[in-house]
Order: structure tokens, then sequence, then C-alpha cells
């Protein structure tokens, strides 16, 4: 049984730092392209980052310059450094993964989000930025 599970949210200042992790257990985490979402209030789950099976990352636009992400393939583990938090990225953080072990043409994030929306979730964990 694929499980998911994220760890590192919590409170933070605008202009803060956080890193969020996700440690995959029961998939061949290697060959899964990986993402994380955010879900606000009233708001729709939003793709802010992902990564292919081979190590390509694409972010959506709000967070580019100020998140990163990356994977510990030997250690089954997603991060995703978020530095210069503002208060529009509190939310709920949830891991994804989706078998996807090479890419034939690159895969837009419009791709990968409709791919890990039917793959394997986390639970999710907080991220607060206060003003």
């Amino acid at each position: 049984q694929v499980q998911l599970a994220e760890s590192g949210g919590g409170l933070v200042q605008a202009g803060g730092s956080l890193r969020l992790s996700c440690l995959d257990s029961g998939t061949i985490f290697s060959l899964n392209v990986m993402g994380w979402f955010r879900e606000a209030p009233g708001k729709d789950p939003e793709l802010v980052a992902a990564i292919t099976a081979e190590g390509r990352t694409d972010y959506v636009d709000s967070v580019k310059g100020r998140f990163t992400i990356s994977r510990d393939n030997a250690k089954n583990i997603l991060f995703l450094q978020m530095n210069s938090l503002k208060p529009e990225d509190t939310a709920i953080y949830s891991c994804a993964a989706a078998r996807y072990p090479r890419e034939t043409v690159p895969l837009t994030m419009a791709t990968m989000k409709s791919l890990l929306k039917s793959g394997s979730w986390g639970r999710g964990t907080q991220v607060t930025v206060s003003s």
C-alpha cells in the first residue's frame, strides 16, 4: 500500500523559510513523477512544483525563484524548500506521486497535474505565513 507522509510545516513570518519533506513508502520512488500541491481555504488544489523521475523540475509562476523541489531517490524522500514566504503561501501542502518513469516528450505542468491528481497523496501539512 502506498503511503506518503509529509512533515516540516508550521508557522513562519513573512520572508522566512520552511523545508517540507515527504517520505514515500510502498512505491518504486525513483520511477515516479512527484509533486507538491497546496490547497487554501475555498480554493482548488494548486500544483506548485513537480519533479520528473529523471529530475527535471517545473514550478507555478507564483513560486518561481522562491521554492525548490528536489528528491533523494536513495532515501525515498521528496523535498520542498520554500524561501521568501508570503502570507498568500498559506495553505495545506500535500505531496503526490504517480508512476511515470521516462518522459518521451517533456511533461507540461498541466499534464503532471493531471497525472498526480490521479496518483497517491499524503495527508498534508499546514503552512501558515504571518504578515
